[in-house]
């Protein structure tokens, strides 16, 4: 059974990927998520414009680190002038794959003619696709949509398109723009892309389970699969997918002290990389779906009391001590533990 992608000359050491996701993959978590075992997590979306002219946030959107086995930065646009430079620029920083974003359904984005909006303009795309791929020596993909809406389903044809001016690789959600993150996601259709090029295809769009990640593959006959709004709160799902895919083991969800030790490393992890108070801040949105993905307390009302009581708190050691109180656990040496990447096992069978 295959185990990794090939994607240009870059081997990534598994098919199951986390999604570029703005406000959500910047480096504390991909670092995290990488020591958990994921083999492959994007960026935030990087306007490919503002990191051109070096504005400091957007930079910082991209920026790499240590503990990342694969750099993959992914940039959003519409000018190909500034695609190239933001290629250019992608690389420069240690990209090992850079993504061009034809997907994001967001209205900002969208509205500037971006992301998904580049579904209804594929002479564009193509354009944006050949200026990145020309500007640099990295593997370039894209990630899209089925198409705009129901009416024009061109996922198959932009990527057949794609493929011949150079993209290694596509990803592809199986919902169109117009139904955001409505309804369900179309596995098989994304096997019409498949069937229409040589390159890889990730499916992507509601693979939360190794069953959803394996009938994601078997009905789309896809390289791989990506996941999304599945990692929140459960930043080690990758990995536990990847282990499912590969020889059918079930691994357990972590412990309290388990759970416990990755959610304090995040929250330090964030307060380093950006300082305080904006650390806190940007790390609050992770706190809340900890919270909410834990199974304690059994109530869910409770949970919910719990999550609003501590995403109000603004200091760190009192945000710590709050969740351990919480869920109850005693770990010691808990403010200078490092996170544990060998997983627990459970017996194999259905996930």
């Amino acid at each position: 059974m295959r185990t990794g992608l090939q994607i240009g000359d870059v081997s990534v050491p598994g098919r199951v990927l986390m999604a570029p996701m703005t406000g959500i993959t910047d480096l504390p978590f991909r670092q995290l998520a990488s020591r958990l075992g994921a083999a492959y997590v994007a960026t935030e979306m990087v306007a490919a414009a503002e990191l051109a002219r070096a504005r400091p946030d957007v930079v910082r959107r991209a920026a790499v680190g240590e503990g990342l086995p694969l750099t993959v930065i992914q940039l959003v646009g519409r000018d190909p002038t500034a695609m190239a430079e933001g290629a250019r620029m992608a690389e420069a920083a240690g990209a090992d794959i850079i993504d061009l974003n034809f997907g994001c359904p967001a209205k900002e984005v969208t509205g500037a003619a971006c992301g998904s909006a580049l579904m209804r303009t594929p002479d564009l795309a193509c354009r944006l696709i050949e200026a990145a791929v020309q500007a640099t020596g990295r593997p370039v993909t894209v990630k899209m949509r089925l198409g705009w809406d129901d009416t024009s389903r061109n996922a198959a044809d932009l990527a057949r398109r794609a493929e011949g001016l150079g993209i290694q690789a596509v990803t592809v959600h199986g919902r169109t723009r117009k139904q955001f993150y409505t309804g369900v996601a179309d596995w098989t259709a994304v096997g019409e892309v498949k069937a229409a090029v040589a390159i890889p295809v990730i499916v992507n769009g509601d693979i939360l389970t190794a069953q959803d990640a394996r009938d994601a593959l078997a009905q789309s006959g896809a390289d791989g699969v990506m996941l999304g709004r599945g990692v929140y709160g459960r930043p080690w799902l990758a990995a536990h997918l990847e282990r499912a895919l590969a020889d059918g083991t079930v691994l357990d969800e972590p412990g309290r002290a388990a759970r416990l030790t990755i959610v304090i490393d995040h929250l330090r992890a964030s307060a380093a990389f950006y300082g305080l108070p904006l650390g806190l801040k940007m790390f609050r949105k992770h706190l809340g779906w900890y919270i909410e993905q834990a199974p304690w307390p059994a109530d869910p009302l409770e949970r919910r009391a719990a999550k609003a009581r501590l995403c109000r708190l603004d200091d760190p050691d009192a945000v710590a001590q709050a969740l351990t109180d919480l869920w109850h656990t005693e770990v010691e040496h808990i403010r200078n533990s490092a996170v544990d990447p060998a997983p627990q096992l459970a017996e194999a069978g259905g996930a």
